[in-house]
């Protein structure tokens, strides 16, 4: 099979989008599939990303991979961090990579964020004149990030913020529903596009992790301090945050969070006993920082990691934590499970399809300081039960393998090849 994929990002950037389509593509690679994958080009950040060019030209054997002409994403508008997004010049060289590759079909990751640059639906005008099939992939629940860049106390905050989600849904439909298919992970947010009024999706087990990644071997009794000079002691209790340091990940509400759990009486033993790993960057990187410190808490910020560093850093960790109420999925979750680490989370968007309450993590009412609080604090205190967790978790994943759900891709690309 050959196969275009118009992507939103692609690696050096790590994010869930990139992280998917590496280990997708190199799972294709070795089933002898050729992929193209059409991404935005890194090279007016290199300063952010130095080594993008291991990134380009043939990466696995039948895997070419074409950087095209880019603009930071939503820049003047919002801070997110160090994005590139193609822009309108982006176009041409794009009919002309298609062209070149003719592939048999052309899958799109994001193609509502790559519009905003294209100013076109990526990869339509070229799958229609001809004749194969093209999908979408929903990723991000960009609409729901709307609430998080428009600051508490601005004049008309609720108006504005519900005349921009209402737009914004109705380019939603707009870009998704032009396609032949809109390709979705779980179920809450199959039905949460229904809502929206997306009409043409498939829902699988299209996302996975790398399991070969995760081995006990990875333990490492020193691990923080050998590679990180982060002081963690054999009693101590490592809590990893692993994303973009900005405000749809939950930032706001987990800094009011812990400040609430600290000021609790009764988890005064509990605070000596934490150390907070960080991993990620964005525009809170400083005001987290700060502020956990400033709550006499250990905190430990470990800056952009390597995706490939992911593993060791989850399997030496005792807790993941997140507090993003928006994700489609939770690529985290399904890591922290590979790795054998509980995880606590909110009880919204996707990551509800992956966390068994009790058994794999633990979930907090959404916005809720006490809830947060009280599942940290059963959690940090029982050791026992967060091993137990961490196997269940283990095994739950073993059907988000990459292979198993590459497998399951290739069958929903092949039906709309043969239909």
């Amino acid at each position: 099979m050959k196969v275009a994929v118009i992507s939103a990002s692609f690696f050096p950037s790590v994010d869930g989008v990139s992280v998917a389509l590496y280990h997708r593509a190199k799972v294709l690679s070795e089933r002898g599939h050729q992929v193209l994958i059409a991404c935005p080009d890194y090279q007016a950040i290199e300063a952010v990303y130095p080594n993008w060019r291991e990134y380009q030209g043939e990466i696995f054997s039948g895997v070419q991979v074409v950087s095209l002409p880019s603009s930071p994403f939503l820049d003047g508008i919002l801070d997110v961090g160090a994005e590139q997004n193609m822009n309108r010049q982006a176009a041409r060289p794009l009919q002309q990579a298609l062209a070149d590759f003719a592939p048999d079909l052309i899958h799109v990751d994001e193609p509502d964020r790559i519009f905003l640059g294209l100013v076109k639906r990526p990869g339509l005008s070229y799958a229609r004149a001809q004749g194969i099939p093209c999908l979408a992939f929903y990723h991000t629940n960009f609409i729901d990030y709307i609430e998080d860049y428009i600051e508490p106390g601005w004049r008309l905050r609720s108006q504005l913020i519900s005349l921009l989600q209402s737009l914004s849904k109705l380019y939603m439909k707009f870009v998704f529903n032009a396609y032949d298919a809109t390709l979705v992970g779980a179920p809450v947010t199959q039905q949460r596009l229904q809502q929206i009024g997306i009409q043409n999706m498939v829902c699988d087990r299209y996302l996975g992790v790398d399991l070969d990644a995760f081995t006990p071997a990875l333990t490492e009794p020193d691990f923080f301090q050998s590679h990180y000079t982060c002081e963690v002691g054999p009693d101590d209790i490592v809590l990893t945050f692993l994303g973009r340091l900005t405000p749809d990940k939950g930032w706001r509400f987990t800094l009011r969070a812990f400040m609430d759990w600290v000021a609790q009486p009764e988890n005064a033993d509990l605070r000596d006993l934490v150390v907070l790993m960080i991993a990620g960057q964005g525009e809170l990187q400083d005001a987290i920082e700060q502020g956990l410190t400033e709550l006499g808490l250990r905190v430990c910020m470990l800056g952009q990691v390597p995706h490939d560093v992911v593993p060791a850093l989850l399997t030496n960790s005792d807790i993941h934590v997140t507090a993003s109420e928006k994700e489609t999925l939770g690529l985290t979750i399904l890591e922290a499970f590979a790795a054998g680490t509980p995880v606590i989370a909110p009880k919204a968007g996707g990551v509800v399809t992956l966390i068994r309450e009790g058994d794999t993590g633990l979930l907090f009412r959404p916005g809720d300081v006490e809830s947060f609080g009280e599942v940290l604090s059963r959690l940090v205190r029982n050791g026992a039960k967060r091993r137990r967790m961490g196997q269940n978790g283990k095994r739950s994943v073993e059907d988000y393998g990459q292979g198993a759900v590459v497998d399951n891709l290739l069958d929903t690309w092949q039906k709309y090849i043969s239909d």
